[in-house]
């Protein structure tokens, strides 16, 4: 929370000189898929959180869904698009929400059991809650900026790197299947 509120507070702070300078804050949703480190993101710990049945990881994503009525996700590629394109485009300046999809924590957990059938989700972290969207990302959209990863890449590709770097496991799917349903 900490982070958060520092991270929230230097934006506003900055946000305040916005017309005596260009500025364009990236205001990014939960970030999956892979990574160049050799530990898991604590974002990507939050998205498979149900899969690896964390209690204390998984209240982050409630907290999320409970302040923002879903869970804003993202792939770490597309954070990368998303930096270079307001990077690279002209008189572009303002705050840009930066999310592929909203997702309540049961549609999560779907996806994951869909995609991986093996997976098993105990019932205490899959809550169905009907909430709205609390904000969206169609001004990022709206400046010409394209999403290229869809919901399954992200969570396919959280739950490889988990796999891959040994936080998690699929019972009864060895690595080599897994990797052959890719």
């Amino acid at each position: 929370m900490a982070y958060a509120s520092s991270k929230t507070a230097s934006e506003k702070e900055l946000l305040r000189y916005n017309g005596a300078i260009e500025i364009v804050s990236l205001a990014l949703g939960l970030v999956g898929g892979g990574t160049l480190l050799s530990t898991m993101p604590g974002s990507v710990n939050v998205l498979v959180s149900q899969v690896t049945n964390n209690k204390a990881v998984y209240n982050t994503l409630r907290f999320l869904e409970e302040l923002l009525g879903k869970v804003p996700i993202l792939h770490v590629e597309d954070v990368c698009d998303a930096h270079i394109f307001c990077l690279e485009k002209p008189s572009i300046n303002g705050r840009f929400l930066c999310a592929t999809a909203y997702l309540s924590s049961a549609e999560i957990a779907s996806h994951y059991r869909m995609i991986f059938p093996d997976i098993q989700i105990p019932d205490e972290f899959v809550e169905k809650l009907d909430r709205k969207i609390v904000w969206g990302s169609t001004k990022l959209k709206d400046a010409g900026f394209e999403f290229k990863c869809d919901v399954k890449t992200i969570l396919e590709d959280s739950i490889n790197l988990g796999l891959k770097l040994g936080e998690l496991e699929l019972p009864n799917l060895c690595i080599e299947q897994f990797n052959e349903m890719l």
